[in-house]
């Protein structure tokens, strides 16, 4: 049985170019349903968010939407909002971003812009400093994130990355081994708590 309860999926409002994207969203949703993991994500109802919780619901499964009270009307209705069950409305984006994380037991990135970026980059940041050992995940979705991995290695490759192998996230190109990725990467520590990313 897996010790993965909430995933946490960061990805964009909007679209983007590609059908893909949003096809990939819908494909997670589902499969985060199919494993009675709960989605727990920033709330809006509209691009990629949207096809996310599209696929949860769709199969019967349970989402946590976050959402900050001045996004309401941009990524969101208040209308769209009553779908969900479980609706939290905060004042701030930091109160947004401190619920997605304390409520999740991993971290995936579908393709997003500047805040989906943030978003995913402060979580590697809060694991480098030792603050968290929840896997973290970029679903490559058609290389969406090459360019961010390069970075990487070109940040490490410059020596300002020591603790590599406490920040770096997990690769996966196929939305169908997302789940399984995050799964296996979990081990327990001594008290039985899920704990260590054994793969990275």
């Amino acid at each position: 049985m897996s010790n993965i309860k909430s995933v946490c999926v960061y990805c964009g409002s909007s679209p983007g170019n590609d059908l893909a994207y949003a096809e990939a969203g819908e494909q997670l949703g589902a499969a985060l349903a199919a494993a009675g993991m709960k989605l727990i994500y920033g709330g809006g109802t509209t691009g990629i968010m949207g096809a996310v919780s599209r696929g949860v619901l769709e199969n019967g499964g349970e989402v946590g939407a976050i959402i900050p009270s001045f996004l309401v009307g941009r990524e969101t209705t208040k209308a769209a909002l009553t779908m969900f069950t479980d609706v939290t409305v905060t004042e701030t984006m930091h109160e947004r971003k401190h619920q997605m994380f304390e409520r999740s037991d991993a971290f995936v990135a579908l393709p997003g812009g500047i805040g989906t970026i943030e978003e995913i980059v402060e979580i590697m940041t809060w694991s480098q400093l030792g603050q968290h050992r929840k896997p973290m995940v970029f679903a490559n979705v058609k290389g969406f994130w090459n360019p961010m991995i390069a970075m990487l290695d070109h940040v490490g490759s410059a020596g300002f990355i020591h603790t590599a192998s406490l920040m770096r996230p997990l690769v996966v190109d196929r939305v169908d081994d997302i789940i399984p990725t995050i799964v296996n990467a979990i081990v327990k520590d001594d008290e039985g708590n899920p704990s260590v990313m054994a793969k990275m």
